[in-house]
């Protein structure tokens, strides 16, 4: 039960991380990227990646 909690958590939070850095990331360019979704994929799918190999490492 505890590791679906943790995988919401986990999940809210990379997803609050990678729009944030998306929204960055445009201001700096001074505009929206044509392909949002792909630029999206592209932040959160290492974050995820890294996160849960981490989490899985720290919890045997």
């Amino acid at each position: 039960m505890m590791d679906f909690v943790y995988f919401a958590v986990i999940a809210v939070a990379l997803y609050v991380v990678a729009d944030r850095l998306l929204d960055w990331l445009e201001r700096r360019r001074g505009g929206h990227f044509d392909n949002r979704q792909l630029v999206y994929l592209a932040i959160i799918l290492p974050l995820a990646l890294a996160t849960f190999w981490l989490v899985r490492l720290l919890g045997g």
